[in-house]
């Protein structure tokens, strides 16, 4: 049978996308069918949390950063052999990266899929009133294909009702039913959006009430049936190479930020990755080099700062010249202090020689494009890559007598980033490695390259 492709956007952030993606992958999972999700938007949190309903890998589809092409060959070759490709949307669904476009929103994406949207709604103070919403939606770009209306937070039976009726007078889009209003089903937030999937927030009951009020509410035969059938696959498949080199990616309650696709480009490119963690680990696994991705080191800091012979091991490995590629919250550890949001100050590895803050909280958010400035561990000079940044720490400033790897455009400004030590790069952007695909290939012959000079000077 052929994958077919649904959408799920939302009127607007906080509408409960999320939880009713959820609740789909697992009512869908209960009739034996394999679900392949996707999340639209630089977002680390939800993929972790689908991966924990699907047991598969959730990919990430930017149209800014990674472009119709590789969006569309990402769903193609990941959705293989699933029955149902689920797309969760970011934020509203025409919400992107500026204000009178497309480009990045969830309404691109479908767009390029040609797949029809169910719109969720939050109907909480409405009733009628929700189907000018939908209309709105319908007619303010009437090449998107809104198939089929969510109702969230809906008060009661006679509440769906109304709401039913009124959506199914004036829109197209077909009520597919509601969630009655209930906070067992949200799942947590915190400063950097919801609890993450490696801190156990979807456990087995959590995920049995969201299929539970999916599967009252909501006809999901009919959803189902809205699904288009996905397009013929485009582009080479991300198959793993023969290892040519042994990176470790810091992976626990930490460190858990990483594009999927930056993974399985990494495998593609000839690496063996070992996870190890920061937290646990007294002394890092035999490797080439080291990955740590963004987290919440700022919440386990005190124990971060406990394991001595770790922040040892890793400031020896990079003292070493071995390769380092830290994103947001592996520069933080990497940094010589850290100050959580109680205002204690905790030792961190201290190859960055700066600290770093999180008090005040100061939110920094949007999509990056970086120019490497000259040869770097992780890519050469002239590579232009794109990503995006999201933190609420505020770093110390860094000495000039750093260097610099990268231009930085974005935010309505030009800096220099990327700071080299030895060969460890450190950077608060997360770069997705598809915009820029020669990238994990550099990186993984930086980190066999470096290990074999290593291993000639080693007695």
């Amino acid at each position: 049978m052929a994958t077919r492709v649904l959408v799920v956007a939302g009127a607007a952030s906080g509408v409960g996308k999320t939880t009713v993606t959820l609740g789909l992958l697992e009512a869908l999972r209960r009739r034996g069918l394999a679900v392949q999700a996707f999340k639209v938007g630089p977002d680390f949190i939800d993929p972790g949390l689908h991966e924990v309903v699907t047991g598969r890998p959730s990919f990430t589809l930017d149209g800014w950063m990674c472009g119709r092409e590789a969006v569309l060959a990402t769903v193609a070759r990941e959705a293989a052999g699933a029955d149902v490709a689920l797309v969760e949307g970011v934020m509203g669904c025409f919400d992107g990266a500026d204000a009178t476009g497309d480009d990045g929103s969830t309404a691109q994406v479908a767009k390029w899929l040609g797949a029809p949207v169910v719109l969720v709604i939050d109907a909480g103070g409405q009733s009628r009133s929700a189907a000018a919403t939908v209309l709105g939606f319908e007619r303010f770009d009437p090449a998107l294909a809104i198939a089929g209306v969510i109702v969230n937070r809906v008060g009661g039976e006679g509440h769906a009702r109304w709401l039913a009726e009124a959506i199914g007078a004036r829109c197209r889009a077909v009520p597919l039913g509601f969630l009655a209003r209930d906070e067992a089903l949200t799942v947590p937030e915190r400063h950097l959006g919801l609890f993450t999937a490696a801190e156990g927030v979807l456990d087995g009951a959590r995920r049995a009430r969201l299929a539970d009020a999916l599967e009252r509410g909501v006809d999901l035969d009919r959803l189902l049936a809205l699904a288009a059938p996905l397009a013929a696959p485009r582009g080479e498949p991300l198959t793993a190479a023969p290892p040519r080199a042994r990176i470790g990616v810091a992976r626990d309650r930490a460190f858990q930020f990483y594009y999927a696709e930056n993974l399985a480009r990494l495998r593609a490119a000839g690496a063996e990755l070992v996870a190890w963690s920061p937290l646990a680990d007294e002394a890092l696994p035999v490797v080439d080099g080291l990955y740590l991705g963004g987290g919440y080191p700022e919440l386990h800091a005190a124990r971060l700062a406990e394991n001595e012979p770790m922040r040892a091991a890793v400031a020896a490995f990079v003292r070493n010249g071995r390769p380092v590629y830290a994103e947001c919250g592996g520069l933080m550890y990497l940094a010589e202090t850290l100050e959580d949001q109680d205002g204690a100050v905790h030792p961190m590895v201290g190859v960055l020689p700066i600290g770093v803050r999180m008090r005040p909280p100061r939110m920094t958010l949007g999509y990056r494009e970086v120019t490497f400035a000259a040869d770097t561990p992780l890519g050469r000079g002239g590579a232009v890559v794109r990503g995006q940044e999201f933190h609420y720490s505020t770093p110390d400033a860094v000495p000039a007598a750093v260097p610099r790897a990268w231009r930085v455009r974005g935010g309505g400004a030009e800096r220099a980033e990327g700071y080299l030590v030895d060969a460890a790069l450190m950077t608060y952007l997360h770069l997705h490695f598809a915009s820029c695909p020669e990238l994990p290939h550099h990186w993984v012959e930086t980190c066999a390259r470096l290990a074999r000079r290593h291993a000639s000077v080693t007695p």
